[in-house]
């Protein structure tokens, strides 16, 4: 449906003709998302096109557009950087809010570490501020170039950082919220005029209702500002970035240390992540480099490193006797950075490194303590600015399973996600790197504790066969966790855009209590919530409710 042209003109009274397009041109490259391909009928690579697309400027002109919307009986889509097909329009007649105006660190505060940001903050552009105080901020798995703020208030927020810097809903502090009825709600501390430092009182605390475990995905209103907790960083107020394209890499300071720890077992593998957590060490820790794949992985991350080789040459460096060797050395590992505060610190932290290591039976990666290894591993979880290597195989990628718990809990479904997707690489229908592709955060929470492996796969985009296979995955994955008493894990969420709006209210009615991902309880209340801040129903679909 088009827009009214007295709507439109509202709009451009609000944000300038310059700053609203109906141009198809325009629209499309909003609809044009990854993983749509995955989502809509027929394997589009566009979601739905947008009615509009309107740059508001401030949070001011944000309420005024949401008033008109209000008004002229339009849903509006706000979006900052984009991860996934959740930032486009789930429905017709929906006008996008490209947030890319508003740009602006308003604060630092290092005295309090604390950070002010608007929506198109990326975690990049923080870091490289705050670091030059002394201070850090967490830099969640989509990567250095994601909007921090819509981290924070709207999606998932754990990265490698999380064990020390914290995730993002931890880190969320108070919030400027443009609600879906057009009022401006100030949380925490700044709804009672006293400044950013508390997202829980004095003043309204709705953290729960803003954005719970994963937020409302731009479902319900427009978060304009929000303040962002912040960590002590040791390191250099500028980082020295080194090398050439694509490797970077940085020196490690004197009070860093860089490893690849491996482990004999998986049980020895969580017992280490429990005495790490039990001693407090560590600034980062992730499973990362498994990402592309227990046998091709460590090729790739060689190659990458060689700016003489290219991606066509893996299958034979794969071959190479060292590479084999690396390979099955690193089956069962995760990477770890440690920062001591004092040169005492790092001395300490490293002696207890060793112990653990010595009580589970794991060692250090020698070849990726190499100085070229070391210091791409330091660059790549320091900064975070590798996420398209996601796509690096054939352009297409899912993450499965990734059901939070403990690390004993997640290592039970280590063997089932391996197994579901052996199934799929032997029939030539996803990329062949090796059946453990499973990337996990040390912990999702600051100090230890929440844990996931997410499984990765890889199809080809530009093959209907491939893309088939993707989605069939997903809902095997799904199956297979379900047989054996675990709940779907990531995929229901892409699964969850394939079905109508009838399957989707149907799958959320029957599920069982309690639920993770579908409890039909909590969709229930967010319908109450709903009805409350969004009696014009202009939110989008994403923030899902069940009557």
């Amino acid at each position: 449906m088009a827009l009214s042209r007295d709507a439109y003109r509202a709009l451009e009274d609000i944000a300038g003709p310059e700053n609203v397009s109906e141009e198809p041109a325009i629209l499309d490259s909003y609809a044009y998302q990854l993983l749509a391909e995955i989502a809509q009928p027929g394997q589009s690579k566009f979601m739905l096109r947008p009615e509009a697309a309107v740059l508001p400027g401030s949070a001011r002109e944000v309420q005024a557009i949401v008033r008109a919307c209000n008004r002229y009986k339009i849903k509006c889509k706000p979006y900052s950087t984009g991860w996934y097909f959740y930032g486009a329009p789930q429905s017709e007649g929906v006008i996008q809010l490209d947030l890319r105006r508003m740009d602006r660190i308003l604060d630092i505060d290092d005295k309090n570490m604390i950070a002010v940001i608007e929506p198109y903050v990326v975690a990049a552009t923080l870091q490289a501020e705050v670091m030059k105080v002394g201070l850090n901020c967490t830099i969640s798995g989509a990567g250095a170039s994601c909007s921090t703020l819509a981290g924070a208030t709207s999606y998932f927020g754990g990265g490698p950082s999380s064990i020390y810097t914290g995730h993002y809903n931890e880190n969320l502090l108070a919030l400027e919220w443009v609600m879906p009825d057009g009022n401006i709600l100030h949380t925490g501390s700044l709804g009672s005029g006293i400044g950013w430092f508390c997202g829980e009182g004095p003043g309204p605390s709705l953290r729960g209702i803003v954005r719970g475990t994963f937020g409302a995905r731009g479902g319900l209103g427009v978060n304009t500002k929000c303040a962002i907790k912040l960590s002590h960083w040791p390191g250099p107020a500028e980082l020295p970035v080194e090398g050439t394209v694509p490797a970077y890499n940085l020196p490690v300071p004197e009070n860093f240390r860089v490893y690849t720890l491996a482990f004999p077992s998986w049980d020895s593998y969580v017992d280490a992540c429990y005495k790490i957590y039990d001693n407090e060490i560590g600034y980062i820790m992730h499973r990362q480099f498994s990402m592309l794949g227990s046998e091709l992985g460590p090729a790739f991350w060689m190659l990458y490193n060689d700016p003489k080789k290219t991606l066509d040459d893996i299958e034979e460096f794969a071959r190479k006797p060292e590479v084999k060797k690396l390979a099955e050395e690193m089956k069962i590992a995760f990477q770890i950075i440690l920062a001591g505060m004092t040169p005492r610190d790092i001395e300490y932290q490293e002696k207890v490194l060793n112990q653990i290591l010595a009580d589970t039976g794991g060692w250090k990666v020698a070849a990726m303590s190499e100085p070229v290894m070391e210091r791409f591993t330091y660059m790549y979880f320091i900064r975070m600015g590798h996420k398209n290597l996601n796509f690096a195989y054939t352009g297409g990628w899912v993450g499965t399973f990734m059901q939070p718990g403990t690390p004993d809990f997640a290592r039970q479904y280590e063997p089932l996600a391996e197994d579901v997707l052996r199934r799929y690489q032997k029939e030539g229908l996803l990329v062949d790197c090796g059946t453990d592709c499973m990337t996990a955060c040390g912990s999702t929470i600051g100090g230890g504790g929440s844990f996931g492996f997410e499984q990765f796969s890889f199809y080809d985009i530009t093959d209907k066969e491939s893309t088939d296979a993707a989605i069939r995955f997903m809902e095997d994955c799904a199956k297979a966790g379900i047989e054996y008493g675990f709940l779907p894990g990531k995929e229901a969420h892409y699964l969850d855009l394939r079905m109508t709006k009838e399957e989707r209210k149907s799958n959320y009615a029957s599920s069982p209590q309690p639920a993770m991902y579908a409890q039909a309880d909590m969709y229930r209340w967010q319908l109450k919530i709903k009805q409350a801040v969004d009696p014009n129903d202009i939110g989008d679909e994403m923030y899902r409710t069940l009557e």
